[in-house]
């Protein structure tokens, strides 16, 4: 579900927890630092950031992650 800031709707980001190898790919794609490393694994920190570019989607070996606009 989008969430609301300043009056646009926010994209969603999800990592698909049994796709993701942690090759930490969309940590040095995302321009706006949405994800942390948590060493054994990369979480969505900051989604309010996201800008729905999709280079995270394009870059991710595995489809992992996906942005609902």
């Amino acid at each position: 579900m989008s969430t609301e800031k300043s009056g646009h709707n926010m994209p969603e980001v999800k990592i698909d927890e049994n796709r993701c190898v942690n090759c930490k790919t969309c940590i040095s794609t995302c321009p706006m630092g949405v994800y942390v490393d948590k060493g054994d694994s990369v979480e969505v920190g900051a989604q309010e950031e996201c800008i729905a570019c999709m280079g995270c989607v394009a870059a991710c070996p595995t489809n992992a992650i996906e942005v609902i606009e």
